[in-house]
C-alpha cells in the first residue's frame, strides 16, 4: 500500500505541488504559525532521500574528477552568473536578483537520481555528485549570498552555515552510514516506506513556506508574472545548457544524461528555507515558483533525451 501511495503521489507531483503552494497562500496567517516546523520536515527528507546513497559512488571522484568538477562548477558558478545576468537586467531590484540566484545556487536534487536511473545515466557518477555537493552546500552558499548581498544585507552567515550542516549534511551522514551499515537492506525496508511521507514533507514545506509570498501572490502583477516566466526560462536553460555543453564534452551518453538532470534539478525546498529565514519575503518568490516546474520540465527532457540517446547512442530508451 505504501509503494502504491507513494507511485500515486510521484505521479501527480506536477499538480500537488503547485496546489500546495495555492492552499499555503489561501491558509496565510496558519503557515506562519508553522514555520517553526520546516527544518525539521527538510532534515527528515534528507534523511529520507540519502537512505539509497552510500560512499561507493565517491570512487568516480577518481575516475571521473574533471565531469565532477564541471557539474560542480556548472551548479554553483555558470549558473548563479546566467540568473544574476538575466535578473539584474530584467527586474532592477535586488531582492529579487537573490532570489534568482539562490534558487539555481542550492545544491542538485537528490529526486534527479530517480531521472537519471529512468533514462539509464550514469548513476555511480549522478550519487558521487549529489553527495559531494551536498557536503560542500554549507560553505558555497553562504559563501555566494556574501558576495552577493553582503554589501546591503546582513546576512548570518555562521547561523546560515549551521542550520545547512544540520538540515542537508547531517541527515545525509547518517542516512548513508546506514545503508552502508545495512548493505543497501535499510533502502529497500525503511526507504521505501518513508519515501511518501517525504513527498508529504516537501508539500508541507511548499504550503507553509508559501505563506511569506502571499501578499505577492494576491495582487496579481506585472512584475509576478515576469518574475515566473523568468523562474521558467531558468529552468529550461539549465537543463538545455547541460545538454548541449554534455554533447560536446564528452562522448558517453549516460554521462551526458546524467550532467542533463544533475545539472537541471535542483533541491529547492532548501533554497525556500533560506530565503524565509534569512531575506525578506520578496526573495522568497523565484525561489517558491522554482517549484511549479521542476517535475514537469525533468519530464519533458526525459522525453528529448530517449530522443538524444536513439540518435548518438545504441538505442537505448527511457523506462517510462
Amino acid at each position: 500500500m505504501v509503494n502504491n501511495v507513494n507511485k500515486y503521489l510521484q505521479k501527480w507531483m506536477p499538480i500537488l505541488t503547485p496546489l500546495s503552494l495555492v492552499i499555503g497562500v489561501l491558509l496565510e496567517n496558519v503557515g506562519h504559525q508553522l514555520l517553526f516546523l520546516v527544518p525539521w520536515l527538510f532534515a527528515f527528507m534528507t534523511f529520507a532521500g540519502s537512505l539509497s546513497m552510500n560512499f561507493e559512488g565517491l570512487k568516480s571522484l577518481k575516475k571521473y574528477p574533471i565531469v565532477i568538477l564541471m557539474a560542480i562548477a556548472f551548479l554553483h558558478l555558470l549558473m548563479p552568473i546566467w540568473a544574476y545576468f538575466i535578473a539584474t537586467i530584467i527586474f532592477h531590484d535586488h531582492l529579487l536578483t537573490i532570489g534568482f540566484v539562490l534558487a539555481v545556487a542550492v545544491p542538485t536534487g537528490v529526486t534527479s537520481f530517480i531521472w537519471v536511473s529512468i533514462c539509464r545515466g550514469h548513476l555511480a557518477l549522478c550519487l558521487a555528485i549529489i553527495l559531494i555537493d551536498t557536503l560542500i552546500s554549507p560553505v558555497v552558499i553562504p559563501v555566494l549570498l556574501h558576495f552577493l548581498a553582503g554589501q546591503t544585507i546582513d546576512i548570518d552567515t555562521a547561523g546560515l552555515m549551521l542550520d545547512l550542516l544540520w538540515m542537508i549534511v547531517v541527515p545525509s551522514l547518517v542516512g548513508v552510514a546506514l545503508n552502508e551499515f545495512t548493505k543497501g537492506n535499510i533502502a529497500v525496508t525503511l526507504g521505501r516506506k518513508l519515501a511518501p511521507f517525504s513527498k508529504l514533507s516537501l508539500f508541507s514545506i511548499v504550503m507553509i513556506n508559501s505563506s511569506a509570498i502571499a501578499p505577492y501572490i494576491k495582487n496579481i502583477s506585472w512584475e509576478l508574472v515576469s518574475v515566473i516566466l523568468v523562474v521558467f526560462v531558468l529552468a529550461v536553460s539549465g537543463y538545455a545548457l547541460c545538454l548541449v555543453l554534455g554533447h560536446f564534452l564528452w562522448k558517453d551518453i549516460s554521462i551526458i544524461t546524467m550532467f542533463v538532470f544533475t545539472g537541471g534539478m535542483r533541491n529547492i525546498a532548501v533554497g525556500v528555507v533560506i530565503a524565509t529565514t534569512y531575506f525578506p519575503a520578496k526573495t522568497v518568490m523565484p525561489v517558491v515558483f522554482g517549484m511549479l516546474f521542476q517535475q514537469v520540465l525533468a519530464s519533458f527532457f526525459s522525453r528529448v533525451m530517449e530522443k538524444y540517446q536513439l540518435k548518438y547512442g545504441e538505442g537505448t530508451r527511457c523506462l517510462m
